[in-house]
């Protein structure tokens, strides 16, 4: 009963911010209604609505009406500079999952060799403190260069920047296995596989998602940027394409919805998350 209770105010007080925000946006986009003298340059790049007194940027009407049409056809085909949401939003996807799926892969046994072995975490730790601060997209001329193709190569950036939240944190989880469990282990003479699937990772798979769950947040983050750099599709070539049209009010609709994604994403890591913890 009292998490309900405050589950609700907490329901309301978030309904509450978002009207407010929502009103500050309207009042705030409305404009003068005067036209002002401004360059002539910056008048064309700001579109017709500046030259008439009216704010450049769209207001929440506005952007609700954009968005209602994206969610009403989110899937048109009219040629390569001009896709659906829904298309978009599912090339951009389908790279996340691709690349974070493969970094998985390699993360969460290398992380369990580095906490199972100190002779393997004392020889890869400097490999890992040098390469884990390099901004992904450091990664991506030398990927376009190597891979020549742009699809491939952003897949390759989130799979770089998906390896070392989950392989940390395995590593950690696995080394912070409590020692009477190993040593019950050992007593009964439990051999190395199976005490690493029967007793290590169970133990260690709440540590283990929760870098999962770090490593599917930073990789969507990344894939909006690669995706401007590389360009062809996705939601990040979809957000430089709008702003090279001049369309803001595309640009804030694409901002939403990769928020939106983001948080589902988010929420499904962590129920999983919550799925595999336990009490001690």
């Amino acid at each position: 009963m009292k998490t309900a209770s405050l589950t609700g105010r907490a329901a309301v007080v978030s309904l509450a911010l978002l009207f407010s925000f929502l009103v500050a946006w309207h009042f705030a986009t409305r404009g003068s209604g005067v036209a002002q003298s401004m360059d002539p340059e910056y008048a064309k790049l700001m579109g017709a609505t500046a030259t008439q007194g009216k704010s450049a940027m769209p207001g929440p009407y506005d952007v609700g009406a954009k968005l209602w049409e994206h969610l009403r056809r989110p899937f048109y085909d009219n040629g390569p500079n001009d896709k659906g949401v829904g298309i978009q939003l599912a090339f951009s996807i389908v790279r996340v999952l691709t690349g974070y799926l493969l970094a998985i892969a390699v993360a969460v046994p290398a992380g369990f060799l580095i906490g199972m072995s100190p002779l393997m975490s004392r020889a890869l730790d400097p490999f890992i403190q040098v390469l884990k601060p390099i901004s992904p997209l450091a990664w991506m001329p030398l990927a376009l260069y190597t891979i020549k193709d742009s699809s491939l190569s952003s897949i390759f950036v989130i799979f770089i920047c998906s390896l070392w939240p989950t392989m940390i944190n395995t590593a950690f989880g696995v080394a912070s296995v409590r020692r009477e469990w190993l040593n019950v282990a050992k007593t009964l003479e439990v051999g190395t596989w199976r005490r690493a699937f029967t007793i290590i990772l169970p133990a260690a798979a709440p540590t283990i998602l929760t870098g999962m769950r770090i490593s599917i947040g930073i990789a969507w983050l990344v894939i909006v940027a690669a995706e401007m750099l590389v360009g062809g599709t996705g939601i990040g070539y979809f957000v430089w394409n709008e702003w090279n049209n001049l369309s803001i009010t595309n640009v804030i609709n694409a901002i939403l919805l990769i928020g939106v994604v983001g948080m589902v994403l988010d929420q499904l890591m962590g129920r999983l998350q919550r799925a595999v913890s336990y009490a001690e």
